[in-house]
């Protein structure tokens, strides 16, 4: 994911994929100031996800809007929102015939479907 604002520093040598989920209804602003000659600031709707690259030491402050101010209301890790990396999957014409992806039910429908079928 490239980060055309802010990018990492050209020292960052194994940056993280992070996720953060303004779960208020306030808006709220997220900012890592812990990282030399890096600053990030993000403005994070209520709802909204944010997905960045961050250092794993960086720490995300969030501060959350009151009238005409902020107050600081979390400091986060950002190892603690980092995403983790899907395995490759099968190819979908597999994992429908495997049964696969499927809850148990979807897959019992699928098979007394095709049991009528034949």
């Amino acid at each position: 994911m490239a980060q055309i604002f802010d990018p990492l520093p050209a020292d960052c040598s194994d940056p993280i994929l992070c996720c953060y989920v303004n779960a208020t209804s306030k808006i709220q602003i997220a900012r890592i100031t812990n990282i030399a000659n890096w600053y990030f600031e993000r403005v994070v709707f209520p709802g909204q996800r944010l997905m960045f690259e961050a250092m794993p030491q960086a720490l995300l402050e969030i501060h959350t809007g009151m009238m005409a101010s902020a107050i600081l209301s979390d400091t986060i890790p950002c190892y603690r929102l980092q995403l983790q990396e899907e395995e490759e999957s099968e190819p979908v014409s597999e994992a429908i015939s495997t049964g696969l992806g499927f809850s148990k039910v979807a897959h019992e429908t699928r098979a007394a479907v095709s049991a009528v079928a034949e």
